[in-house]
């Protein structure tokens, strides 16, 4: 097998021109961790979900900047002693918590690459990502919410060919790991640990890959997202920027820390400014809303359906201390005028409204640029306006503009939708295996984002959400690529054809809905349609929640399937 894994991920051409701009600079992760640590040292730095005991067994910690940084030795020792070298890639099965956050750590500080998975994936999707990013290894906890992952992986090594260890990772002993694993508990490095990291001496280049992250489009494959130091970093300053955030603020992060939302909402804008960054997972609201209270927590995000409940329950409010929180971050789903208004004039906390993706877009509108919370709620920066400046530092690097996606014109008027197409430092280099996929930039090098927007306001200075230009369903935050159910569904015998779309749900977003043609003489329920799929071994948030029978799915004259019909008429029947 070739070896397909990213090393440096960017032209020198590339470099060149964010270096010049200042986005980029000499930065590696690990020195800004380590320049924390020397500035913050017994300060507070990292907090355990409230609930740890009940997620993976053992209690919650409290670590300083001193502590973490000895852990993080340990964590890299270890990885040393299990023959890590630098470029090989960790994936990682992990909830929000301490020791995931050491691990990334320790693996960027020996040059090797993270590679995280949603503890929803099962075995299907972690043979299918472990293949394609050719794990190395792979860590996981003994047991969480009664599943036991490195058990089930272990069932299915033999498919991911170049995984050689699978790994448990514990604050403390746990359980015997099952047959074949190998696990690991947290501790603070020794004087032998931190000289074995320090004879290592892995120089980090910044455009050396630090993570492989996975995102879902139309393709039935997820694809692999590689980043290097250079773009994280400068990426991270949208997240920094936009909240204001200081080293005297406390970050709550209720999001999964594999991708885009966790990475530049939280874990490096903590990095960047030394405050307390205190995880959560799953998102559990008693939890969340105690941690709020308990932690004196100035900043976090939360779903915007959440956030509307809130504003609607004064009994609820009434009841929770919201009183530490002075902002609130909120994307995945459109946000409406009356919850950011509310929060505003309220309950005086201000709502930033994000849009982003794991290829690079990031767009975000803050109290500073949007002082008026209706247009917060309805409009994004668009970024280049003539005459228009913007509070946060990634809109000087940032070039962005509107196609249309049938005559690939690109659009200048308002009103007109068109597809998003953005270039600048954060903009990813390119899939893990991109020639297996189509390009997703467009002649002059622009990331097609997919999504469609129109300019608006009035002096064309924002942008407005239309809808995606994809199939792409988003279940809580969690991106489901209809073509890859789809496949899964077609080999069902009763299955002839299918159909997957999105059904709007308030709370959740979009929920997964199913239309089917069966055939001939055969039957199918949902519920037999769940556990067949169960059965074949994928991530629960994939699961249909409703299913439609038809006598044939509609089609155009030359084959091709309507979906925007079926959604029209699921629209009708709601």
């Amino acid at each position: 097998m070739s070896d397909t894994r990213p090393t440096g991920l960017f032209p020198p051409d590339t470099i060149r021109r964010f270096r010049e701009m200042g986005a980029w600079t000499d930065e590696t992760i690990d020195q800004v961790f380590r320049d924390q640590v020397a500035a913050r040292g017994d300060a507070l730095a990292l907090v355990d979900p409230a609930n740890n005991r009940n997620l993976v067994g053992t209690e919650p910690r409290r670590l300083s900047w001193n502590e973490v940084d000895a852990e993080v030795d340990f964590l890299a020792a270890r990885l040393l002693d299990l023959e890590v070298k630098p470029g090989d890639v960790i994936g990682v099965q992990m909830p929000n918590g301490v020791e995931l956050v050491t691990l990334y750590l320790a693996a960027w500080r020996i040059g090797a690459v993270i590679s995280p998975l949603a503890m929803q994936y099962r075995e299907y999707e972690v043979v299918g990502m472990g293949s394609t990013a050719q794990f190395s290894i792979l860590v996981t906890v003994p047991e969480f919410a009664g599943r036991r992952p490195a058990e089930a992986i272990a069932a299915v090594r033999e498919h991911i060919p170049t995984l050689r260890r699978i790994v448990t990772l514990t604050s403390a002993p746990t359980d015997q790991p099952a047959e074949g694993v190998t696990h690991l508990v947290s501790a603070p490095a020794s004087d032998a640990d931190r000289a074995a990291v320090a004879a290592h001496g892995h120089v980090a280049d910044p455009n050396e890959c630090l993570t492989i992250c996975w995102t879902s489009g139309t393709e039935s494959a997820p694809k692999g997202v590689p980043r290097a130091h250079y773009d994280w970093l400068s990426f991270a300053w949208a997240g920094v920027d936009a909240p204001r955030l200081t080293a005297d603020d406390v970050l709550l992060n209720p999001f999964p820390m594999i991708n885009m939302a966790a990475f530049v909402g939280k874990l490096l804008p903590w990095l960047r400014t030394g405050a307390v960054l205190v995880q959560h997972h799953p998102f559990d609201a008693a939890t969340f809303f105690g941690q709020i209270a308990t932690e004196r927590v100035t900043y976090t995000v939360a779903p915007p359906a959440l956030l509307l409940q809130l504003l609607r329950n004064t009994d609820l409010r009434s009841r929770i201390d919201l009183s530490s929180l002075t902002r609130v971050g909120a994307g995945s789903a459109p946000l409406q005028p009356v919850t950011v208004s509310g929060w505003q004039n309220e309950m005086n906390i201000a709502i930033i409204n994000f849009f982003g993706s794991n290829e690079g877009i990031g767009l975000l509108s803050s109290p500073e640029d949007f002082p008026d919370p209706s247009d917060r709620a309805k409009y994004f920066p668009r970024y280049g306006a003539p005459g228009i400046t913007w509070a946060s530092r990634v809109a000087d690097w940032i070039t962005l503009k509107l196609v249309d996606p049938d005559t690939g014109e690109e659009i200048t008027e308002p009103g007109r939708s068109g597809e998003l197409h953005i270039d600048g430092p954060m903009v990813f280099a390119g899939y893990v295996n991109g020639s297996a996929v189509s390009s997703p930039f467009d002649d002059e090098g622009f990331l097609r984002s997919g999504e469609m927007f129109q300019i608006a306001g009035d002096r064309n200075q924002f942008l407005r959400y239309v809808d995606r230009a994809k199939d792409l369903i988003v279940r809580g935050g969690m991106n489901i690529a209809p073509a890859e159910l789809e496949a899964l569904i077609s080999s069902h015998p009763s299955v002839a054809e299918v159909a997957v779309i999105g059904r709007p749900s308030e709370v959740m977003g979009e929920r997964v809905h199913v239309v089917a043609a069966l055939n001939p003489g055969t039957e199918l329920t949902l519920d037999e349609l769940i556990t067949y799929l169960r059965g074949l071994q994928i991530a629960s948030f994939k699961l249909p929640e409703s299913l439609e029978l038809l006598d044939v799915l509609p089609r155009n004259p030359v084959g091709k399937l309507l979906k925007r019909d079926l959604r029209s008429a699921l629209a009708a029947s709601d």
